[in-house]
């Protein structure tokens, strides 16, 4: 089994630039069978992720610029395991049952912009700030429409957050209990990807960008990964380019698309006029040979050769992973 998922990874490379993207070698049979018609996709479930910046002091409009908070995913996830990625996971429903203190944009203009109801905005934009502070300790959030908390540290601290990551509190009952208003307009909402139709796990994602609040700092508080980095947008795109940092297409597309802004601010002000068109991988056959693409990303097509095309059936029965 070994030799056989190298020699497909092989061939794989052998087709296209060698880089890091991320290409489980499971992904051209269930693309066979999808094609066939003995693999029914699972339903999408809405996530987020943010891409937290903060400038170096060295950034300007045309340097360097700011960089980018990652976390590279534990080996032994069952999902994009070892790559690269940003603070981020799925909407919990419960944050869309309650009025909650909001500052910014309101959730109808949110639902405009995200392309939901009302209530799938707020629970978006809450499962946004809530990933960012359940993986990284950044809180988006202050006692007023104009102040952020300057310290998220402490056992109290902790056991919140805690309970939220075991899913013993939601994200609203937590903002209640302290007299927090969530800080919408501390983001920016950048892009939307959507898992491939033929991966047993799908998710419909959000990315936002914002900037790292004063006096907070970041830590590794997520136990899905092993290593986090601040990093230029540029310098983490070039070590995809390289092999060298393993990533899946959406971390580098909005890698590429960062790596244009000058600040933090930058970035935030670059936000509103960027295109959420969901970007969804399309997949066919060619004679023997899978071809993988994503619309809009042409660097991400893959050309994948095969032998004997294979139907497996659907390991997930068709329910949401």
């Amino acid at each position: 089994m070994a030799n056989g998922q190298e020699s497909r990874r092989a061939s794989d490379r052998a087709s296209g630039p060698a880089n890091g993207q991320w290409f489980p070698p499971e992904w051209p049979d269930r693309i066979r069978a999808l094609a066939a018609g003995t693999l029914t996709p699972v339903t999408p479930k809405r996530a987020a992720t943010v891409m937290l910046l903060k400038d170096t002091g060295t950034g300007t409009d045309t340097g360097a610029g700011p960089v980018v908070h990652m976390l590279r995913r534990r080996t032994s996830m069952a999902f994009a395991g070892g790559a690269y990625a940003y603070p981020g996971g799925g909407v919990d429903p419960r944050d869309d049952d309650r009025d909650i203190r909001w500052a910014g944009p309101t959730r109808a203009w949110w639902a405009d912009r995200l392309g939901v109801d009302g209530a799938g905005a707020q629970a978006i934009v809450c499962a946004a700030v809530r990933e960012t502070y359940e993986e990284a300790g950044v809180l988006l959030a202050g006692p007023t429409g104009d102040s952020v908390v300057g310290d998220t540290t402490g056992a109290d601290w902790e056991a919140d957050r805690a309970a939220l990551v075991g899913r013993e509190l939601s994200f609203a009952e937590f903002l209640d209990r302290r007299g927090l208003v969530l800080r919408s307009d501390l983001l920016g909402a950048w892009a939307r990807w959507i898992t491939p139709e033929f991966e047993s796990r799908r998710y419909d994602t959000w990315f936002f960008v914002a900037a790292l609040p004063e006096g907070q700092r970041t830590r590794n508080a997520s136990t899905e990964a092993d290593r986090t980095v601040w990093i230029t947008p540029a310098e983490a795109a070039a070590g995809y380019d390289r092999g060298e940092l393993l990533m899946m297409p959406p971390t580098v597309a909005t890698l590429r698309g960062l790596a244009g802004c000058g600040t933090a601010a930058g970035a935030l002000a670059a936000a509103p006029g960027r295109d959420m068109t969901p970007v969804l991988a399309r997949a066919r056959l060619s004679g023997d040979e899978v071809v993988l693409s994503w619309p809009g990303h042409d660097e991400f097509t893959k050309h994948v050769p095969g032998t004997a095309p294979a139907t497996p059936s659907d390991p997930t029965g068709g329910a949401p992973a």
